[in-house]
């Protein structure tokens, strides 16, 4: 038996990274390390080829559709939602892995919420969500004819994010901040991006007088006319010099990863005794446009009630007084 993991818990058994590659490593001795190249989904397909092993065709519990969901259908996915799906599989291995997988119960998930919730709400959610799906699969390839157990269990319920940011707080974050963190806060403000496209912008993405831009979560497409203070900030970053294409870019020239982000930001807004995170710049762009129609097509959402999601919970609906 391998030895247990100590890090890099996102990859499945036997696939490891080194540096920017992947690797498949043979449990057989000596043992052989397999390059797979540098893309995380590429390596994920070839490591499904090469761990694809004929399973018992009788055995039909949620531990084999589970792998299956893992080789097929994760890598797929978005690179965080896979980290996150890889994470939870886990843990709904750990309870149903044995289950045959037309024998889970909705009482069965009922039980797990239960469980799950009384420390994890939230992740609770997410891994019912998980569950759900896997199991809609299982009955497509096959393996059931039985109705999904998650329906009609409820989740818990959820607090949406209702914080609001003042440009005084965003200054005095933005004051504290160190260049590479003042850059992508900029982006994020002017732009309304999540993180991850912020800090996937490069200077390729500039074209015919827009910054075009394509939503990591959705895949949707944006142009962002670069005028008024957005031009100011794109000029002030690309007379930097840097080895990188990259719109944000640390010290060295090289592209600001998330980690690096987080921990500048964090160390900025701890300096400025500010608590809002990264993430709510996003709906002070959406809210301090003033315009629904502008922050629906701005943040690139698909229906207006998730606009006003960021807009109306985070600020309160302005109304005329009675007289």
């Amino acid at each position: 038996m391998g030895r247990r993991r100590t890090k890099q818990h996102d990859l499945p058994p036997r696939l490891h990274r080194k540096g920017n590659r992947y690797y498949y490593v043979t449990t057989s001795l000596p043992r052989k390390w397999i390059a797979l190249g540098g893309d995380l989904n590429e390596a994920r397909r070839k490591w499904a080829e090469l761990e694809g092993q004929e399973t018992d065709p009788d055995d039909k519990t949620f531990r084999v559709v589970a792998a299956r969901y893992e080789r097929e259908i994760i890598p797929t996915k978005a690179y965080r939602t896979q980290k996150d799906n890889v994470r939870q599989l886990k843990l709904l291995i750990a309870a149903f892995g044995h289950y045959p997988i037309d024998e889970i119960r909705p009482v069965d998930v009922a039980e797990y919420m239960q469980h799950r919730g009384q420390t994890a709400r939230v992740q609770a959610n997410r891994e019912k969500a998980l569950l759900s799906h896997i199991y809609n699969h299982a009955r497509a390839w096959g393996y059931t004819i039985e109705t999904n157990p998650c329906a009609g269990i409820k989740g818990h319920k959820e607090k949406g994010r209702d914080r609001y940011i003042s440009d005084a707080e965003y200054k005095a974050v933005w004051l504290a901040a160190d260049a590479p963190t003042r850059d992508a806060m900029d982006l994020a403000l002017l732009t309304g991006q999540r993180p991850a496209d912020v800090l996937k912008m490069t200077r390729t993405d500039i074209d015919d007088g827009a910054l075009h831009i394509r939503q990591n979560k959705t895949g949707k497409r944006i142009a962002i006319e670069i005028s008024g203070e957005l031009e100011t900030v794109i000029a002030r970053i690309v007379a930097r010099p840097g080895k990188s294409a990259s719109l944000v870019i640390d010290d060295d020239g090289e592209p600001l990863s998330q980690w690096s982000l987080r921990h500048r930001f964090d160390a900025a807004r701890k300096t400025a005794g500010v608590d809002f995170q990264f993430r709510d710049i996003r709906a002070k762009a959406a809210t301090d446009t003033g315009d629904l129609a502008h922050a629906q097509r701005l943040l690139g959402h698909k229906t207006r009630t998730m606009t006003e999601h960021y807009t109306r919970d985070r600020k309160g609906d302005r109304v005329k007084p009675l007289r």
